[in-house]
């Protein structure tokens, strides 16, 4: 299972910042260290071109973000500031996760241990996000003659709003977010399935509703291969969940997701989209927790075929 990383692509932040950009070295490290992946099981990816960003995005934003004059309310809505760095390490987040659906369809499975950029629009970034990493491998799966249709699974507590804009008018694209109601962004826009869950959802619930919608997920987006965002932050001590799911529930979330698409027989590419925990160790061990059942299923499958 191959697994794409740009951590060393360090953004200079202000100190006090809230985004914990260290969670994704301390993930790689982790999973170096579970003896279930070998160093060549490890790739920096490709930064993602023009032309692949310019699929999902307008070409004034994107030349705004390369040439650095984004004004203050880009800033302000993206949340931390521009550099170089920051443009350098959005293309490789995005390049990671193009990189990872290319593989996945090789190999069945992939991820990008980043990635999940999912309030980018068209025509702007929002809540940490400067390239919506799924959108663009998404249209780029469909330009490469690679599939005819992909399903994303969003399961970040909050909604994937960029994403549902982006691909609102593609069919071929079909969008699912499960997240927190009141939670961020609270202009909320129309995914091809949206179920939303009230404040202080534990376990059971978040499982039930993940259940019943995964069926019509397939049944109506008929994928070819599936992208899925596996936020860390519906956890119960994430500092902007507001949801109440336990490590093991988180567990069991993964699972029932790499069942369905197991079942079918589909590649899958993985995201670890948002994870916000009063103790970074604790989002660390959820996206760890992630990788690594992905990489069973993976062998598993591939034990099954031969």
């Amino acid at each position: 299972m191959k697994l794409f990383y740009a951590d060393h692509f360090v953004l200079p932040l202000p100190e006090g910042h809230r985004f914990p950009m260290e969670k994704y070295a301390r993930l790689r490290e982790r999973l170096m260290g579970s003896g279930l992946f070998g160093a060549d099981d490890f790739h920096v990816p490709e930064a993602a071109s023009d032309s692949e960003l310019l699929r999902a995005h307008d070409a004034g934003y994107v030349q705004r973000v390369v040439r650095g004059t984004l004004d203050k309310n880009d800033i302000r809505r993206i949340g931390f500031p521009w550099s170089e760095a920051m443009v350098e390490r959005s293309r490789r987040s995005a390049g990671a996760t193009l990189a990872a659906c290319r593989a996945a369809l090789e190999d069945g499975c992939a991820a990008n241990l980043a990635g999940g950029t999912h309030h980018a629009f068209r025509d702007r970034g929002e809540g940490f996000c400067v390239f919506n990493d799924a959108a663009i491998a998404a249209l780029a799966m469909r330009a490469e003659g690679r599939v005819e249709r992909v399903a994303i699974i969003d399961c970040d507590v909050h909604q994937g709003n960029g994403t549902a804009a982006i691909l609102a008018n593609r069919p071929e694209c079909f969008t699912f977010s499960i997240h927190g109601a009141r939670n961020y962004p609270f202009d909320k826009e129309c995914s091809d399935l949206d179920v939303e869950l009230p404040d202080g959802t534990t376990d059971d619930t978040y499982l039930t509703a993940l259940q019943a919608a995964l069926g019509p997920v397939f049944a109506r987006g008929k994928p070819d291969m599936v992208i899925y965002l596996a936020g860390a932050d519906p956890y119960e001590d994430d500092r902007l969940g507001r949801l109440k799911l336990t490590k093991a529930g988180l567990a069991e979330r993964d699972q029932l997701v790499f069942d369905k698409v197991r079942q079918r027989g589909l590649p899958i590419a993985i995201a670890m989209a948002g994870g916000y925990a009063r103790n970074i160790d604790d989002t660390v061990e959820i996206h760890t927790n992630t990788v690594c059942a992905a990489a069973r299923h993976f062998r598993a499958r591939q034990s099954a075929s031969l």
